[in-house]
């Protein structure tokens, strides 16, 4: 009981309040009848308190007790202050080690001494290291002219992995070098995942001078371990940009950056690490990994020997409070003033103070983040329909609205936004929605902004190609139907030729016919003058005749066709047959790898998966402009 104190001791002064309401009531019993303004004071104090009414109402005409309510405020407001004074152990710092890989992204990665380049061989490094590390939580930091948290500590690898090939210098905000920011921002990540010791593996090609003393300040001030592989070479090699230009610096000179080995060797060995070159095997991360697994066994030695310092430095300020328990001695009491009715009369301003738990939750999350932070959210749960729709920023609601397919109101948002980004991203809907030549066109306004958005580059030349083989393929169709047509026609003019000949046979017949038919209607036609009036009433009965005729005429020329169409098949050989068959198959599947071949190449177009990432790092890296701490080289590279 020596520890006994109150968590929340203000509470106390509500006693004084519970003290003045408790006089204030009993004063307002007493005045409630009326008569201490009539009688004098010692007789009111006597007559007004006494019992009035008969024996039946006795129970009803009985005076409240303020003892209960005395003893109920004062337990409610002990409870509220927390009352306690047993401390509760709570593990501040984890037992399992953590662990950040740190990546350099600045320009000098792109140079050529090791094939293909040394980005490219960092990355491959990197996959190494995460199946090296087999326990505990990674992290993950890139670097260029400020640092970012690419991963948070995680103990799921594979998300990392999946991250690594979208890191590159152009991904970077701020060109330059800044390695003391990314060494903060890991010291930062594994302190606030609960590692008072933790490895911080380095993976760059060299270090500036004017970095050197910070750096090894910074190992002073902080337990971790710091092993780093150097990328690269002593002789170095130009950098060649991923648009074939070598990097030049501002007098015109190539930049050929060389791998200080010097430097990161003793760097390390401050940050009581390991330094390792790279190399073609496995040897460089196995010694990393070697070295940090004895790094550890140390560590471990050391804290089984301060088991008991441990324990007591494990223990953070979380008291049992003994509080709740004292609503065991409250409800007895309330239970007299439940059957008198007068607690129950409290409970309709309760419920109207109770503010709604939706409005509250959305409150609280109003003050905490904003729209877009929460919509960010729902974008990381896939929910991306409901992020897109409470998006500020347009480029973020409109890859919310990509992901969603909904890629009319996706470009709507992209053009709400006049830059290079916001134009590749217009391509990449309209490539979505068939809109080739709109595509295009749109990659060509973002190249004349940007030339170096690879990106935009390469969608435009997977669309040229695909317009290209749209092309050929319509050229080989028209081909192919005037081919057929040509051999209907010929099919035509043979059958005319038969037919004419017939008719050039039987026309002189036809001839001396008319001429006797002639004969004949002359002879009739004073008969028929006489027949003109019944003629005149049975005109529309004809009439009506002539139109069921052509009608059926017409329906008898199709049966004919289809007739005529079944003749032809039944003339054709097994073999003719096949081959037909055999056509319309291979039309068939000639058609569908053509509809596949444009799906591919459709799907081959870059909806930039990582344009959430990028913005991310580029508001926070707005935020930070303000920061006075040291911000590396000037160089670029």
């Amino acid at each position: 009981m020596t520890d006994f104190h109150f968590i929340r001791p203000l509470w106390l002064l509500a006693i004084f309040l519970l003290i003045a309401a408790l006089y204030l009531l009993k004063r307002l019993r007493v005045s409630q009848s009326g008569w201490d303004k009539i009688l004098p004071q010692h007789l009111a104090q006597i007559l007004i308190t006494t019992p009035t009414a008969n024996k039946n109402n006795k129970a009803q005409s009985k005076p409240l007790s303020l003892l209960p309510a005395g003893i109920i405020g004062v337990l409610t407001i002990i409870a509220l202050a927390g009352p306690t004074w047993q401390k509760l152990p709570q593990p501040v710092f984890k037992v399992n080690q953590g662990s950040v890989l740190i990546m350099d992204m600045s320009y000098s990665m792109y140079a050529t001494d090791i094939t293909p380049n040394r980005l490219t061989r960092a990355r491959y490094k990197a996959i190494d290291l995460l199946n090296g590390l087999t326990e505990g939580e990674v992290g993950l930091v890139a670097y260029a002219g400020d640092a970012f948290t690419i991963s948070p500590l995680t103990e799921d690898t594979n998300n990392i992995k999946l991250l690594l090939p979208s890191l590159s210098p152009e991904l970077m905000p701020e060109l330059g070098s800044n390695p003391l920011a990314a060494l903060v921002l890991a010291d930062k990540m594994l302190k606030n995942s609960g590692h008072i010791h933790g490895d911080i593996y380095w993976f760059t090609d060299g270090v500036d001078r004017i970095d050197i003393s910070d750096i090894e300040q910074w190992s002073k001030a902080h337990p971790h371990n710091l092993h780093i592989l150097g990328i690269g070479t002593r002789n170095g090699a130009p950098i060649k940009l991923p648009n074939g230009e070598l990097l030049k610096d501002n007098s015109g000179a190539i930049v050929i950056p060389h791998l200080s080995v010097g430097y990161l060797s003793g760097l390390a060995k401050q940050g009581r690490g390991n330094y390792q070159t790279i190399r073609n095997d496995n040897h460089d991360i196995d010694s990393l990994l070697a070295e940090s697994s004895l790094k550890k066994q140390q560590l471990n030695t050391n804290d089984n020997s301060k088991n008991n310092e441990q324990a007591s430095n494990q223990l953070g300020d979380s008291w049992q409070e003994v509080g709740p328990y004292l609503l065991l001695i409250i409800l007895p009491l309330l239970l007299g003033y439940f059957r008198r009715g007068n607690i129950v009369m409290l409970l309709p301003l309760a419920l109207l103070l109770a503010p709604p738990q939706q409005a509250q939750a959305g409150l609280w999350q109003d003050v905490w983040k904003t729209s877009d932070q929460q919509a960010q959210q729902k974008f990381d749960k896939k929910a991306y329909q409901q992020a897109a729709e409470q998006f500020k920023n347009p480029l973020w609601q409109g890859s919310a609205y990509y992901k969603a397919g909904d890629y009319k109101k996706a470009l709507t948002a992209f053009k709400k936004v006049d830059s290079a980004q916001s134009l590749y991203n217009q391509g990449n809907a309209l490539a979505k929605l068939k809109k080739l030549d709109q595509a295009i066109t749109a990659y060509n306004e973002a190249l004349a902004k940007n030339p170096n958005l690879s990106d935009a580059k390469k969608n435009k030349k997977l669309l040229e190609q695909l317009k290209k083989q749209q092309k050929k393929q319509n050229q080989k169709n028209n081909k192919q139907k005037n081919d057929k047509d040509s051999k209907k026609d010929q099919g035509n003019k043979n059958k005319d030729k038969g037919k004419n000949k017939q008719q050039s046979q039987n026309k002189g017949q036809q001839q001396n016919k008319q001429n006797d038919q002639q004969k004949t209607d002359n002879k009739q036609n004073t008969d028929d003058k006489k027949s003109d009036n019944q003629k005149t009433n049975k005109q529309e009965t004809k009439e009506q005749k002539a139109k069921k005729q052509a009608a059926k005429n017409k329906a008898n020329k199709a049966n004919k066709a289809k007739a005529d169409k079944k003749k032809t098949d039944q003339k054709l050989t097994p073999e003719q047959k096949a081959i037909q068959a055999k056509a319309k198959l291979a039309k068939e599947q000639h058609d569908k790898e053509m509809q596949q071949k444009y799906q591919q190449l459709l799907n081959k177009v870059t909806d930039d998966p990582y344009l959430l990432l990028r913005n991310k790092m580029q508001l926070e890296y707005q935020k930070r402009r303000g920061d006075t701490q040291s911000r590396g080289s000037d160089k670029k590279w």
